[in-house]
């Protein structure tokens, strides 16, 4: 019991964590009125924000024992679970439009959205903050080792009319091997080899007292649990509350599913700038980044021959492998010195607001 008694504190104290009564309330929705989608689209995003704030306090609990740099990739890695969960889901139903946008999504709003999001808050509160420049670089080339990756698919079925769709997906299945054998490498050389290089910068220390490392290593697994669950519902729930507030599948995949799939990772990338820990922000913002088109994009299309009606390809529409090839240019442009202002981060959600408007404006077609 003594050890509950944080958790206990914490959900008394934090209003947004009251919002956990709606967890019950989105399952009982489920099973009592399968029908009203739209309502089960609201409750669920109200039920994750919640948990993804708990997510949030675990992690800082973990990454004050563990340092930033590993606290951002765990992080990344139990919010990436949720989004996994809610591309499986729509990959069974041959939402493969859905799959690949919020795939696409995904990557742009965590290095665009997050980051800048990141950027803003902290600077709102600290004139100027420092990070770790190494690990940006590394993510940076990460990020730019899979837009490459991404964009052979779409160029050859782009420029070489006579490719058939066999040739892509076997091209495809190649490209998947070697973008998991990659983000490996990068784990090997982030977290063994050269450890050192990626140690986050000194921060202040807020005075606030850490849970119990079992307590946050608990509450980080039961949290992903819940948000998972959660994200069984939302998926299928949203498209027919998307068709309800006029909103296209590519729009869907890329802006709705993203941001709720990442909420999680968020709610911990914007407490940590608040704070001054922009390491621990930047880690779970490009950390989770890389990490879906390095690890989640090819995990999907080995899942898909066994879960999928079909296998699926690497093909993106060519907007889409656009705008995560500028996203990855955008970041690199603006952590070259390894510092930050708000003003920077108000640029960077500029960018990806641009985004959002032109695809919501314009929504691509086909693949």
């Amino acid at each position: 019991m003594d050890l509950v008694k944080p958790l206990l504190a914490e959900i008394r104290r934090n209003p947004a964590l009251w919002l956990l009564a709606f967890v019950p309330v989105a399952f009982v929705a489920a099973k009592r009125a399968p029908e009203s989608h739209t309502a089960h689209f609201v409750l669920s995003v109200l039920a994750i924000v919640p948990l993804a704030a708990l997510l949030s306090h675990a992690t800082e609990s973990v990454a004050a024992k563990t340092g930033d740099a590993a606290g951002g990739l765990l992080n990344a890695s139990l919010g990436n679970l949720t989004e996994l969960v809610i591309t499986v889901a729509a990959l069974r139903a041959g939402e493969v439009m859905l799959v690949k946008a919020s795939i696409a999504g995904a990557i742009v709003a965590n290095t665009l959205f997050m980051l800048g999001m990141s950027f803003l808050l902290g600077g709102l509160k600290h004139r100027v903050q420092e990070f770790n420049l190494a690990g940006v670089r590394l993510q940076v080339g990460l990020l730019f080792l899979a837009t490459v990756a991404l964009l052979m698919p779409s160029a050859i079925a782009e420029a070489d009319a006579t490719s058939s769709a066999e040739v892509v997906q076997k091209l495809s299945l190649c490209l998947a091997v070697l973008l998991v054998i990659g983000y490996g490498l990068g784990l090997l050389f982030t977290l063994k080899t050269h450890r050192e290089i990626f140690a986050a910068a000194e921060h202040a220390d807020e005075g606030e007292e850490p849970w119990p490392i079992r307590l946050a290593l608990a509450t980080l697994v039961g949290a992903t649990l819940l948000v998972a669950l959660m994200s069984e519902i939302f998926v299928e729930s949203v498209q027919a509350a998307a068709e309800a507030f006029g909103m296209t599948p590519a729009f869907v995949g890329f802006i709705v599913v993203a941001l709720v799939g990442g909420s999680a990772e968020m709610v911990a990338a914007f407490s940590g700038a608040r704070k001054n820990r922009l390491d621990l922000s930047v880690g779970i913002a490009l950390g989770s980044a890389s990490q879906i088109a390095l690890f989640v994009a090819p995990v999907l299309v080995l899942l898909s021959y066994v879960m999928g009606p079909a296998p699926m390809d690497l093909h993106f529409w060519p907007g889409a492998v656009v705008m995560m090839f500028i996203a990855t240019l955008t970041v690199a442009l603006v952590t070259n010195g390894g510092r930050s202002a708000w003003f920077v981060g108000a640029l960077v959600l500029m960018v990806y607001l641009v985004f959002a408007t032109t695809l919501y404006v314009l929504p691509p077609h086909g693949r």
